[in-house]
């Protein structure tokens, strides 16, 4: 087999903004993003970027941040679950009134400045920090302050020279990303009072960094895939080779609804965790309980799931996942005097041309009847 020459690779999935819980469409991109990152590290030089830093200027963040102080002062949001926090920001999107670019300044100056993070946010944080270390996942530094590379004047510098900008701000306007010359529509990417959405603080992090790499992996909300395809264009000017990874949504009884609508506690990232430890438990997984709970939950989301949003979320599956996962371990263990080998090879046949190993393709690989126990090697690289 003909192995790709090693590359430079840039990883940068969507993020979630630290205000409401995981949920089951959360949980599904970042296990895929995981997966992705692990499976290609040993076959090019991956930078997984994911910086909460970079989107806390959005009024999506912000907003919330002011709210909570108006609403209630100084509370303690120290003891509080990410459900307590999730109600929190519902009543804020429900509220229906959103303050000024002047009233919200000193929280972005707050942030840019100093890596200031809201205490509830903060809260939000530690609590991810946890769930990831039990799902196995690398964490990119989800508590770290990874501020852009560019402020947002110097990216809208950096488009005007490539003139992909209308600015409209001298005659009290907002500014708009401009890819008209493409086909594309106009996109506000920074409001007439200054607040910048998304895919401008995408812009800020990505324009400085995606020269440097042979390969540019965005993965995305398929909701998000207008957007995306603008940033596809404007990176792809740049000089390397943009993949779009569009991951669809898991709806929830046959409903597909953003999480600032609420309707998710049952099944929120610590509902399902602890629902999954305890069914590890009583299918007698044992010593493996934690390798099956990782690999059961990657099975799910990834090769149950795959890349569309046409199955809503069944526990039942999940469950049974879980006692694949389970099964799984115990054969790869009892094969793994045998000697498997070339992990390399195993994560190569899953690439297509592209740098990056497809997470689907790789995750369905170790299904199915008659096929071979899993390579012990494989299975802790990359699924525990």
């Amino acid at each position: 087999m003909t192995v790709l020459p090693r590359k430079n690779v840039l990883l940068a999935p969507v993020t979630v903004t630290p205000t409401k819980p995981l949920t089951p469409s959360h949980l599904k991109g970042l296990l895929w993003t995981d997966v992705m990152f692990r499976a290609t590290a040993p076959l090019a030089a991956v930078t997984y970027r994911y910086s909460h830093t970079t989107y806390h200027v959005t009024e999506q963040t912000v907003g919330f941040w002011e709210y909570l102080d108006r609403t209630h002062g100084e509370a303690d949001y120290t003891q509080l679950s990410e459900e307590e926090i999730g109600d929190l920001y519902v009543r804020y999107r429900c509220d229906g009134q959103r303050q000024s670019a002047d009233v919200l300044r000193p929280y972005r100056d707050a942030v840019e400045h100093g890596g200031w993070v809201h205490p509830a946010s903060e809260r939000m944080l530690r609590l991810w920090a946890g769930h990831y270390e039990r799902l196995g996942m690398h964490d990119p530094g989800l508590r770290k302050h990874q501020p852009p590379g560019l402020g947002l004047e110097e990216m809208l510098d950096r488009l005007a020279t490539v003139d992909l900008v209308l600015d409209q701000r001298h005659c009290g306007g907002p500014v708009y990303l401009d890819l008209t010359r493409y086909g594309m529509p106009l996109r506000r990417i920074v409001t007439a009072d200054g607040r910048p959405n998304y895919l401008a603080c995408a812009l800020r992090e990505l324009l400085p960094l995606v020269p440097s790499y042979d390969e540019v992996v965005l993965l995305y909300d398929r909701e998000l895939d207008a957007d995306y395809q603008l940033l596809n264009r404007v990176l792809t000017r740049l000089g390397p080779t943009v993949r779009r990874v569009p991951i669809g949504r898991v709806p929830i009884d046959g409903k597909i609804t953003s999480a600032r609508h609420g309707g998710w506690h049952d099944h929120t990232a610590g509902a399902l965790l602890r629902a999954s430890v305890e069914a590890c438990d009583a299918d007698g997984a044992g010593e493996d309980a934690v390798g099956a709970l990782r690999l059961g939950m990657r099975l799910y989301f990834i090769a149950t799931l795959g890349p569309g949003q046409q199955q809503s979320f069944r526990h039942d599956l999940l469950r049974h996942c879980l006692a694949v996962a389970a099964r799984l371990l115990k054969r790869s263990a009892a094969a793994a005097a045998s000697g498997a080998g070339g992990l390399v090879d195993a994560l190569d046949r899953h690439r297509r041309g592209h740098a990056y190993v497809d997470p689907y393709r790789l995750a369905c690989s170790l299904l199915g009847k008659g096929r071979p126990a899993p390579d012990p090697g494989l299975l802790s690289a990359v699924f525990l």
